[in-house]
Protein backbone atom coordinates (compact mmCIF):
# COMPACT_ATOMS: atom_id res chain seq x y z
CA UNK A 1 0.00 0.00 0.00
CA UNK A 2 1.43 3.42 -0.90
CA UNK A 3 0.06 7.21 -0.94
CA UNK A 4 1.09 8.88 -3.91
CA UNK A 5 1.62 12.55 -2.03
CA UNK A 6 3.12 16.09 -2.40
CA UNK A 7 4.44 17.83 0.67
CA UNK A 8 3.57 21.60 -0.48
CA UNK A 9 -0.32 20.62 -1.20
CA UNK A 10 -3.06 21.48 1.45
CA UNK A 11 -4.90 18.53 0.34
CA UNK A 12 -2.33 15.65 0.53
CA UNK A 13 -1.81 17.21 3.82
CA UNK A 14 -5.25 16.47 5.00
CA UNK A 15 -4.73 13.28 4.26
CA UNK A 16 -1.10 12.94 6.10
CA UNK A 17 -2.98 14.22 9.27
CA UNK A 18 -5.16 11.83 9.44
CA UNK A 19 -2.79 9.22 9.06
CA UNK A 20 -0.94 10.76 11.88
CA UNK A 21 -3.95 10.48 14.07
CA UNK A 22 -4.84 7.32 13.58
CA UNK A 23 -0.98 6.40 13.92
CA UNK A 24 -1.08 4.55 10.78
CA UNK A 25 2.16 5.05 8.90
CA UNK A 26 2.43 4.50 4.93
CA UNK A 27 5.27 4.32 2.03
CA UNK A 28 4.41 7.66 -0.38
CA UNK A 29 5.71 8.35 -3.80
CA UNK A 30 6.22 12.29 -3.68
CA UNK A 31 4.46 14.13 -7.01
CA UNK A 32 6.25 17.85 -7.98
CA UNK A 33 2.63 19.27 -8.50
CA UNK A 34 4.59 23.08 -8.73
CA UNK A 35 6.64 21.83 -11.57
CA UNK A 36 3.37 20.07 -13.04
CA UNK A 37 4.73 16.38 -12.76
CA UNK A 38 0.98 15.43 -11.67
CA UNK A 39 -0.22 16.63 -15.74
CA UNK A 40 3.15 14.53 -16.87
CA UNK A 41 2.28 10.91 -18.74
CA UNK A 42 3.41 8.86 -16.11
CA UNK A 43 1.12 9.97 -13.14
CA UNK A 44 -1.60 10.36 -15.46
CA UNK A 45 -0.95 6.43 -16.03
CA UNK A 46 -1.45 6.23 -12.75
CA UNK A 47 -4.16 8.38 -12.04
CA UNK A 48 -6.24 10.15 -15.03
CA UNK A 49 -7.40 13.13 -13.35
CA UNK A 50 -3.95 14.15 -12.49
CA UNK A 51 -4.76 15.29 -8.86
CA UNK A 52 -3.76 14.25 -5.75
CA UNK A 53 -3.45 12.62 -3.42
CA UNK A 54 -3.91 9.31 -4.44
CA UNK A 55 -4.02 5.93 -2.37
CA UNK A 56 -2.98 2.78 -4.42
CA UNK A 57 -3.77 -0.54 -2.25
CA UNK A 58 -1.83 -3.95 -2.27
CA UNK A 59 -4.32 -5.38 -4.94
CA UNK A 60 -3.98 -2.18 -7.18
CA UNK A 61 -7.18 -1.09 -6.14
CA UNK A 62 -6.82 2.96 -6.60
CA UNK A 63 -8.49 5.61 -4.54
CA UNK A 64 -8.25 9.16 -4.95
CA UNK A 65 -10.20 12.29 -3.43
CA UNK A 66 -9.53 12.81 0.42
CA UNK A 67 -12.65 11.98 2.23
CA UNK A 68 -12.56 8.70 0.21
CA UNK A 69 -9.23 7.84 1.20
CA UNK A 70 -9.35 8.89 4.78
CA UNK A 71 -13.43 7.15 4.79
CA UNK A 72 -10.82 3.95 3.65
CA UNK A 73 -8.91 4.26 6.78
CA UNK A 74 -11.42 5.15 8.96
CA UNK A 75 -13.09 1.84 8.39
CA UNK A 76 -9.80 -0.53 8.87
CA UNK A 77 -8.79 1.46 12.04
CA UNK A 78 -11.81 3.28 13.33
CA UNK A 79 -10.03 4.29 16.73
CA UNK A 80 -9.30 7.33 17.35
CA UNK A 81 -12.87 8.02 15.35
CA UNK A 82 -12.60 11.03 12.93
CA UNK A 83 -15.30 10.83 11.33
CA UNK A 84 -18.15 10.84 14.20
CA UNK A 85 -19.40 8.25 16.60
CA UNK A 86 -23.21 8.18 16.27
CA UNK A 87 -25.24 8.97 13.42
CA UNK A 88 -25.97 12.94 14.41
CA UNK A 89 -21.68 13.63 15.22
CA UNK A 90 -21.39 11.45 11.87
CA UNK A 91 -23.46 13.71 10.14
CA UNK A 92 -22.15 16.95 11.47
CA UNK A 93 -18.40 16.17 10.57
CA UNK A 94 -19.57 15.38 7.05
CA UNK A 95 -21.26 18.49 6.59
CA UNK A 96 -19.02 20.86 8.86
CA UNK A 97 -16.03 19.03 6.43
CA UNK A 98 -17.86 20.08 3.05
CA UNK A 99 -18.59 23.31 4.19
CA UNK A 100 -14.61 23.71 5.13
CA UNK A 101 -14.06 22.39 2.19
CA UNK A 102 -16.24 24.14 -0.27
CA UNK A 103 -16.36 27.87 1.18
CA UNK A 104 -12.64 27.39 2.23
CA UNK A 105 -10.41 25.35 0.61
CA UNK A 106 -11.79 25.51 -2.94
CA UNK A 107 -11.90 29.29 -2.75
CA UNK A 108 -8.16 30.00 -0.73
CA UNK A 109 -7.33 27.45 -3.92
CA UNK A 110 -9.50 30.13 -6.62
CA UNK A 111 -7.69 32.98 -4.97
CA UNK A 112 -4.24 30.98 -5.40
CA UNK A 113 -3.94 29.74 -8.56
CA UNK A 114 -5.36 32.87 -10.12
CA UNK A 115 -3.08 34.75 -8.88
CA UNK A 116 0.22 32.56 -8.59
CA UNK A 117 2.85 32.66 -11.69
CA UNK A 118 3.37 29.40 -12.00
CA UNK A 119 -0.74 28.49 -11.94
CA UNK A 120 -1.17 31.11 -14.80
CA UNK A 121 -1.77 28.18 -17.46
CA UNK A 122 -3.39 26.02 -15.47
CA UNK A 123 -5.61 27.86 -12.86
CA UNK A 124 -8.05 24.55 -12.41
CA UNK A 125 -6.48 21.48 -10.67
CA UNK A 126 -5.35 18.44 -11.90
CA UNK A 127 -6.20 17.74 -15.67
CA UNK A 128 -8.51 19.93 -16.06
CA UNK A 129 -5.95 22.28 -15.50
CA UNK A 130 -3.57 22.00 -18.97
CA UNK A 131 -3.70 24.94 -20.72
CA UNK A 132 -6.89 27.23 -18.38
CA UNK A 133 -5.67 30.69 -18.33
CA UNK A 134 -5.89 32.28 -14.76
CA UNK A 135 -9.43 34.86 -14.20
CA UNK A 136 -7.63 37.66 -12.31
CA UNK A 137 -10.98 38.76 -11.11
CA UNK A 138 -11.76 35.38 -9.54
CA UNK A 139 -9.41 36.50 -6.71
CA UNK A 140 -11.44 38.75 -5.00
CA UNK A 141 -14.77 36.23 -5.23
CA UNK A 142 -12.54 33.83 -4.05
CA UNK A 143 -11.18 36.11 -1.04
CA UNK A 144 -15.17 37.47 -0.21
CA UNK A 145 -15.99 33.32 -0.30
CA UNK A 146 -13.46 32.57 2.51
CA UNK A 147 -14.57 35.89 4.64
CA UNK A 148 -17.54 34.22 4.86
CA UNK A 149 -16.03 30.83 5.68
CA UNK A 150 -13.87 32.61 8.57
CA UNK A 151 -17.06 33.80 9.93
CA UNK A 152 -18.53 30.94 9.40
CA UNK A 153 -15.66 28.95 11.20
CA UNK A 154 -15.88 31.22 14.26
CA UNK A 155 -19.67 30.51 15.18
CA UNK A 156 -19.32 27.16 14.98
CA UNK A 157 -15.85 27.19 17.26
CA UNK A 158 -18.63 29.61 19.66
CA UNK A 159 -20.38 26.61 20.01
CA UNK A 160 -17.88 24.26 20.77
CA UNK A 161 -14.32 23.18 21.37
CA UNK A 162 -14.00 21.73 17.85
CA UNK A 163 -15.40 22.49 14.16
CA UNK A 164 -17.90 19.77 14.78
CA UNK A 165 -18.28 18.95 18.50
CA UNK A 166 -16.49 18.17 21.40
CA UNK A 167 -14.20 15.59 19.46
CA UNK A 168 -11.06 16.56 16.89
CA UNK A 169 -12.58 15.45 13.46
CA UNK A 170 -11.83 15.62 9.65
CA UNK A 171 -13.70 18.77 9.94
CA UNK A 172 -11.07 20.17 11.95
CA UNK A 173 -8.28 18.76 9.75
CA UNK A 174 -9.79 20.49 6.70
CA UNK A 175 -10.38 23.65 8.65
CA UNK A 176 -6.53 23.84 10.11
CA UNK A 177 -5.38 23.67 6.08
CA UNK A 178 -7.62 25.90 4.86
CA UNK A 179 -6.48 28.49 7.47
CA UNK A 180 -2.93 27.93 6.16
CA UNK A 181 -3.74 27.67 2.41
CA UNK A 182 -5.00 30.92 2.91
CA UNK A 183 -1.96 32.47 4.45
CA UNK A 184 -0.60 31.63 1.42
CA UNK A 185 -2.51 34.63 -0.41
CA UNK A 186 -1.50 36.50 2.52
CA UNK A 187 -5.55 36.10 3.78
CA UNK A 188 -5.68 35.98 7.18
CA UNK A 189 -8.26 34.89 10.22
CA UNK A 190 -9.28 38.35 11.39
CA UNK A 191 -7.73 39.25 14.51
CA UNK A 192 -11.65 39.60 16.96
CA UNK A 193 -12.17 35.80 15.64
CA UNK A 194 -10.94 35.37 19.43
CA UNK A 195 -12.68 31.46 18.96
CA UNK A 196 -11.00 30.59 15.92
CA UNK A 197 -7.55 31.55 17.25
CA UNK A 198 -8.10 29.94 20.47
CA UNK A 199 -8.81 26.75 18.45
CA UNK A 200 -6.03 27.15 15.81
CA UNK A 201 -3.57 27.43 18.72
CA UNK A 202 -4.74 24.32 19.85
CA UNK A 203 -5.16 22.21 16.67
CA UNK A 204 -1.69 23.57 15.24
CA UNK A 205 -0.07 22.10 18.77
CA UNK A 206 -1.01 18.41 17.86
CA UNK A 207 1.58 16.44 16.61
CA UNK A 208 -0.27 15.58 13.60
CA UNK A 209 -0.10 19.24 12.60
CA UNK A 210 3.33 19.35 11.48
CA UNK A 211 2.73 15.49 9.13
Amino acid sequence: MKLYDCKIAPNPRRVRIFLAEKGIRLDTVEVDILGGENLGEAYRRINPRGLLPLLELDDGTRIDEVVAICRYFEEVQPEPPLLGTDPRSKALVVSRQRHMEFDGMIAASEVFRNSAPAFAQRSLPGAAAAGVAAIPQLVERGRRTLEHCFGELERYLGQSEFVAGDRFSLADITALCTVDFAGWAKIKVPEHHLNTHRWYKAVSARPSAAA
